[in-house]
């Protein structure tokens, strides 16, 4: 029997990416010329995804998606593990992949989830809504865990909603603007778990406080904002790229060229330990030189020295709880769940010297 033609096929041959593909043919966006040379393709090589459709159409499960970020990341880990305890009493197989925060990969492991049928999937998003539209297009029930996908880029531009006026002005109508995709999602309370960190470095008479961020961490940096209040001090908001290369460089840059800060929030564990090596290797004393809040709570938090202050949040809980609004796919759709953080006050902090 010959072997049947798979997405990735049809992507070899079109001289595109499996993302592309799968916009194309479940009707999302894609050049008029890339659009009819897909389609060619697909017919040329007999390309019928049809074991998906029926799967969808009869609500049939395929399999539950999991796709994180970074599996070597210990929240990641906790997430992951909080998913597959629900799958696993559920009786439902798990398929993980990780994007490695790249918006591109994580469209190619989505084509190749739907072409396996996967119709269920549970996602840390990388990728903007346009991203994610073609699974949801497809019928694939999805939940965000941790964050949301990024706004479409002209909601990310300040200007333009100007742009949309003087149009308006001219008589010409505005470009449509992407309509936010209706996606459940279980998030903690970012808002409040730095807000509480910001409060509690204020009250230790610390006032030139930094902040270490990372993809996805609009949330947590604009609750930083807000909680150390105008005018922003924006040397002192600082982004790494994701890697823990990219996050020592961050850290090691903002201690280097900001020597007057006293206190640093980081977005995450991969920033936080980040910042301790920084502060090692450039002969910084916890708390006596700098003192220091971590997002998330990690084992190895505890075996620093001194032990870290950190914002915990719930990560097997919200794998648990993504989980299950996964599998209760049909019927109303299910409403977003926000958990709660808490502050541990550990050995990390002490008062502004």
């Amino acid at each position: 029997m010959e072997k049947r033609a798979t997405i990735k096929d049809v992507a070899e041959a079109a001289g595109v990416g499996v993302a592309t593909v799968s916009r194309v043919l479940s009707g999302g966006s894609a050049s008029p010329r890339t659009r009819e040379r897909v389609l060619a393709v697909a017919a040329q090589l007999d390309y019928r995804p049809s074991a998906l459709g029926r799967n969808l159409r009869q609500r049939r499960t395929g399999g539950m998606g999991l796709l994180v970020p970074d599996l070597t990341d210990t929240f990641y880990g906790q997430l992951a593990e909080g998913v597959l305890a629900c799958a696993r009493s559920a009786g439902e197989p798990v398929v993980i992949g990780s994007t490695g925060d790249d918006p591109e990969q994580e469209s190619e492991l989505i084509g190749m989830l739907l072409e396996q049928s996967v119709d269920r999937l549970i996602a840390v998003p990388a990728g903007d809504a346009e991203t994610w539209a073609p699974a949801v297009r497809a019928g694939m029930t999805v939940v965000f865990a941790d964050r949301l996908p990024a706004p479409p880029a002209e909601e990310r531009d300040p200007q333009a909603a100007a742009v949309d006026d003087l149009m308006l002005l001219d008589g010409l109508s505005p470009a449509p603007r992407a309509r936010p995709l209706d996606v459940p999602s279980v998030v903690a309370d970012d808002r409040a778990g730095i807000r509480t960190a910001v409060r509690y470095l204020r009250g230790l008479g610390h006032r030139r406080i930094a902040f270490l961020g990372g993809p996805g961490h609009d949330r947590r940096v604009a609750a930083f904002r807000e909680a150390v209040g105008a005018p922003v001090d924006e040397e002192l908001v600082v982004f790494g790229t994701g890697s823990r290369d990219s996050a020592y460089a961050a850290a090691s840059g903002l201690f280097q060229s900001r020597p007057d800060l006293s206190a640093v929030v980081a977005g995450g564990n991969v920033l936080g330990e980040a910042a301790v090596l920084a502060a090692r290797e450039l002969d910084l004393r916890v708390p006596r030189d700098v003192s220091l809040i971590m997002y998330d709570d990690v084992p190895w938090a505890e075996l620093c020295s001194p032990p870290l202050t950190v914002v915990a949040q719930p990560g097997r809980d919200m794998g648990y709880r993504a989980a299950e609004l996964v599998l209760r796919s049909g019927g109303r759709r299910p409403r977003g769940v926000v958990l709660p953080t808490e502050l541990i006050v550990r050995g990390s902090c002490g008062p502004r010297r």
